[in-house]
């Protein structure tokens, strides 16, 4: 009989799963071709993120919405993971982030013609900076005091005052900006121009809510499963497809 239950308890054990299956919910913003439901696999960030979670076992699902419901979600636990956020101090607090998984340059841009360079925080303060409300671009320009930041609701809003002359700066990352201008903000696109130097490069992380009993063992799993899909190639091969 004992070896009857040790033979049931290995069995047991062989038949149990590794790591426990979850159904992820990810959130974004309209943010291309990082974050956009009207893009193949919903944009580069939405199809890196869910491949790297299928791969580990888990199901997922994505929803859009603006930026300030994103980071109100995720704390009251609507949704599980932000799927394209820079790292905050703040948000550290109700969130664990995982490594980097792509990069974002941040560039000001400026009313084409306009003598206005980046040369550090204070050279920022005689100008008026359209921002997305909630974003987080840089620590240090986040936290600055003295800067003239007018909250907008996304970069498109932004990019149209700053035509319009109602600001004389605003920023994106540069292939969110290039893409947009591009496409959407095409009347405009002579009217404005990037400053040439950037405020920063951001890592891009995955953010999970820590109120999720296993964020930690997520974050872990895609971290692992994102190094695996840049060792096969599968990494490189989603990004081609963005031509990025």
């Amino acid at each position: 009989m004992k070896g009857i239950a040790t033979l049931m308890l290995w069995g047991g054990l062989l038949l149990a799963p590794l790591t426990s299956a979850e159904h992820v919910r990810l959130v974004g913003d309209v943010w291309p071709p990082f974050t956009d439901q009207r893009l193949p696999g919903n944009g580069l960030a939405v199809e890196l993120v869910s491949t790297a979670l299928q791969r580990a076992g888990h199901s997922t699902e994505y929803v859009e919405v603006p930026w300030a419901r994103v980071l109100r979600g995720l704390q009251q636990g609507d949704y599980d993971v932000i799927v394209a956020a820079w790292y905050s101090n703040e948000r550290s607090r109700y969130g664990f982030y995982s490594s980097a998984y792509l990069v974002n340059r941040i560039r000001f841009l400026r009313r084409t013609g306009m003598p206005i360079e980046f040369a550090g925080l204070d050279s920022l303060r005689p100008h008026s900076i359209a921002v997305v409300r909630g974003y987080s671009y840089d620590s240090a320009f986040d936290a600055a005091q003295g800067l003239s930041k007018v909250p907008v609701l996304e970069f498109a809003m932004g990019a149209r005052m700053l035509a319009a002359g109602r600001v004389q700066l605003t920023l994106e990352d540069e292939l969110v900006a290039q893409y947009h201008l591009n496409r959407d903000l095409r009347e405009i696109r002579n009217a404005v121009e990037f400053v040439e130097k950037p405020l920063s490069e951001n890592g891009l992380h995955i953010l999970m809510r820590r109120s999720h009993p296993l964020h930690r063992q997520i974050v872990a799993e895609f971290d692992r499963e994102l190094a695996a899909m840049r060792e096969d190639g599968s990494y490189r091969k989603v990004l081609s497809r963005y031509r990025l």
